[in-house]
């Protein structure tokens, strides 16, 4: 099975929709079959990540969304002889979903809305605690649901990290801050800048940034002025091993909050997009983590006051990770995984319209 996955990353829209697409890609090869990836925008360190994976990578020379683009990911399809294609990111509108899977070739997609609107996909991803309750029968009454925490897409440093024996959370004297690839509100500076000088002895801040990090000399700037305090990572292909050296996160909500509950690392979940802000509000609901806007005035000092009053309270952020057992299991990608797989074999196994009776069925993918 060969899966083309088409996603961009960038510092507007961060890298959240790529890595995504990397935990499933990453499942794809353990299944025994092949990733490529063709992307508009993607970040150099990003890119090298993917090619460190055995992933090829195909440039989209044209504006995300557009009938150019369209067109281009198409050929890419259809000349690398992909088998499906697996689709993340906010700016393809119906129009453009229509388009592509007007191909034959099995369509998925990831999805964090569920508005009912058809999106035009065989088969519909959403990890999202109440993702079962959205109305997507309405606008996709053919697609296979792939919906709640049990379908978290984890990369594999993520779940073996998860796997792990991990020290008792009281034990664990890192407080790990990270928002995202890209951090497009510029909060990772002024965060850091506020916790640093406020934890107690003998507690390190690790601070992980994306190569697309718009403001990355303000941030080497805070790490080298508490540098007795501060381990800056950059483009880490260690970040389970963060997570699973922490007592407490400050991260931003997205494809990062699946990785934390699987690890079971309490967390303030920063929302950076009004996307974000429901399911940020289910986790918050289910008492793992604690929820602050990041959007709004002063979010830097609230952000750091509540990372404070949680490294403060053991009692409650072992309470918070008591409650992340059973939430995701870490095997979301893999059935991801092994779903596409099934819906892949079963396009080439079903009989092309207008298969005459008795004659052999065409299976050549349309």
């Amino acid at each position: 099975m060969k899966v083309l996955f088409r996603a961009d990353a960038g510092p507007s829209i961060g890298a959240g929709h790529v890595m995504r697409c990397l935990a499933l890609a990453e499942a794809v090869q353990e299944l025994g079959g092949d990733a490529l990836f063709a992307a508009a925008s993607l970040p150099p360190a990003l890119e090298d990540r993917l090619r460190a994976g055995g992933m090829e990578i195909h440039r989209i020379g044209a504006e995300p969304g557009s009938a150019a683009d369209l067109a281009a990911t198409r050929t890419v399809a259809a000349r690398t002889g992909a088998a499906a294609i697996a689709l993340d990111g906010y700016g393809f509108d119906e129009g453009w979903r229509a388009g592509l899977a007007e191909t034959g070739l099995c369509v998925l997609a990831f999805d964090d809305a569920g508005t009912g609107e058809a999106i035009h996909a065989g088969l519909i991803v959403n990890a999202a605690p109440d993702a079962g309750s959205l109305p997507y029968g309405k606008g996709n009454p053919d697609a296979r649901l792939l919906l709640g925490p049990a379908y978290a897409p984890l990369r594999r440093e993520v779940r073996e990290a998860a796997a792990a024996h991990r020290a008792p959370l009281e034990e664990r004297r890192g407080l790990l801050v990270t928002f995202g690839g890209s951090d497009p509100l510029g909060l990772t500076a002024p965060v850091v800048e506020r916790l640093a000088p406020r934890l107690p002895p003998g507690v390190r801040l690790d601070v992980a940034v994306g190569g697309a990090v718009r403001d990355a000399g303000a941030v080497e700037a805070v790490a080298r002025r508490f540098k007795d305090s501060v381990r800056l990572h950059r483009d880490t292909p260690r970040m389970g091993q963060l997570m699973a050296q922490a007592g407490l996160a400050v991260s931003a909500a997205g494809t990062t909050t699946g990785e934390l509950a699987a690890i079971g690392t309490p967390a303030v979940l920063v929302t950076i997009a009004d996307n974000q802000l429901e399911a940020a509000r289910q986790s918050e609901a289910l008492g793992w983590c604690a929820l602050v806007p990041g959007q709004t005035e002063g979010a830097p000092e609230r952000i750091a006051a509540a990372a404070l009053g949680l490294w403060a309270d053991p009692a409650r952020r072992r309470a918070m990770a008591g409650k992340l057992a059973g939430i995701v299991d870490g095997r979301g990608a893999l059935r991801i995984a092994q779903a596409l797989s099934e819906a892949v074999t079963s396009a080439f196994d079903y009989p092309s319209p207008g298969a005459g009776e008795g004659k052999e069925a065409d299976v050549t993918p349309r």
